[in-house]
């Protein structure tokens, strides 16, 4: 079997899979948002104390990004990810019995902290079954969750929110317990459908995980293996900066847009559908950005170009004199954003290996993933302070646009070229 074939055979058995979980982890992570197009009146809170409230997840799941990626990597991907998706289940079901500001907080940091280890432990997971050219799109291909939670979940939780009233409960309500519930039962599945590694799995024969193994160590371009060195590397630190300000912008906008297009008129059911149009943009053209950056073996522009499509953007949408240059700039910039995400997210392991790549990746998730506290409370403060979201937009521009600046300065230090030979 060519390793095209053997390659593509490994991503048919994981990709999908992993890509429904990161689905769920996705859901349960911005359905808050469609929650709060209710909830916000029932529980009393302010845009200060809903940006607060949504942002608080980041900091408990950054703060655990690094400690949960060597977990993973020391005792293996199957079980780890079971207790994972166990726990962040039970704790977004959780939600549903948020009392006020304070419990809708403390629940919000819980879940951070349940879901912290489970997409750089799939970052770091690919790069023990594919060599760094077909990285990129295996890793477009996973998250290409991201805009599919918006758009399968957009319209779904404008939907649940309509069962106002049943059996007692709120809409909001319905929500948090019905979107927290596959992942428990996904748990399960996993401990099937995700060997540790191309050694456990069943569906490779000896001679097919022999193959995989030279290859790997053959395309293996990562200049250290060492941790603390990892954890000290510059180009790791300027990575997560550049994240955080690509984020920045991401979050911003999906904690805020359903509220956004909510206040041009719209209704639940309607906002959720238009909510989700943006997404449905991005999924496409996040695979052919992801082919094409293996295909050409080219990763800056391919990452700067969105990147600086979602700045400027925001910046349309910042001034704009009518609602649909609003939605316009407001629903490109998430394409941009979106885009740009799993291309940087695949640098990291470019140059890391072993120890290095989980905890790099752990660290470089940290950086990125704090803006999505600073994202969704900066949007309220700004909000609440001048009763309007032009300043806020504006202020999330500057977030993919450092984005876009950091890694053009970069450059090929954190690139090192695989010949275009060996990609299919």
């Amino acid at each position: 079997m060519s390793d095209d074939r053997l390659f593509a055979k490994c991503a048919w058995r994981l990709i999908p899979f992993i890509m429904v979980l990161y689905l769920v982890n996705y859901i349960d992570r911005v359905n808050v948002g469609f929650a709060a197009l209710t909830m916000n009146q029932d529980l009393g809170l302010s845009p200060t104390a809903y940006g607060f409230g949504a942002g608080v997840f980041f900091l408990s799941y950054c703060a655990c990004h690094v400690p949960s990626t060597l977990i993973l990597h020391r005792t293996g991907a199957k079980w780890t990810v079971f207790f994972i998706l166990v726990s962040w289940g039970t704790l977004s079901a959780a939600c549903a019995f948020a009392q006020g500001p304070v419990s809708f907080s403390v629940l919000r940091f819980l879940l951070g902290i349940a879901e912290s280890g489970f997409v750089p432990g799939m970052l770091l997971y690919l790069t023990y079954w594919f060599p760094q050219s077909y990285r990129a799109r295996c890793t477009t291909d996973f998250q290409a969750a991201i805009p599919l939670a918006f758009v399968a979940g957009g319209p779904i939780s404008g939907f649940i929110l309509g069962m106002e009233g049943i059996a007692g409960l709120h809409g909001w309500q319905w929500l948090f317990l019905l979107e927290g519930l596959p992942a428990v039962l996904l748990a399960f599945a996993a401990l099937r459908l995700l060997p540790d590694g191309p050694a456990d799995a069943r569906f490779l024969s000896s001679e097919e995980k022999i193959a995989i193994a030279a290859r790997l160590r053959a395309e293996d371009r990562s200049e250290h293996d060492n941790l603390w060195r990892a954890l000290r590397d510059v180009r790791v630190i300027a990575l997560g900066i550049a994240g955080f300000g690509n984020v920045l912008a991401l979050t911003g906008i999906q904690y805020w847009i359903p509220q956004i297009v909510q206040g041009v008129g719209f209704g639940n059911l309607a906002t959720g559908f238009l909510v989700a149009l943006p997404f449905v943009v991005s999924v496409p053209v996040m695979l052919f950005a992801g082919r094409s950056s293996d295909r050409r073996q080219e990763r800056i522009w391919h990452l700067a170009i969105p990147a600086l499509m979602s700045g400027a953007c925001l910046l349309i949408a910042s001034v704009a004199t009518n609602d649909a240059m609003l939605l316009a700039g407001l629903f490109l910039a998430a394409i941009g954003s979106t885009v740009a995400v799993p291309l940087l997210n695949n640098l990291p392991g470019l140059f890391l290996g072993g120890a290095a790549a989980a905890g790099g990746i752990g660290l470089y998730l940290t950086l990125t993933n704090l803006s999505g506290f600073v994202g969704p409370l900066l949007v309220g403060i700004l909000k609440q302070q001048t009763g309007g979201y032009g300043l806020a937009l504006g202020a999330l521009a500057m977030g993919p646009l450092l984005c876009a600046a950091i890694v053009l300065v970069l450059g090929q230090r954190v690139t090192p070229r695989v010949a275009a030979a060996t990609t299919s």
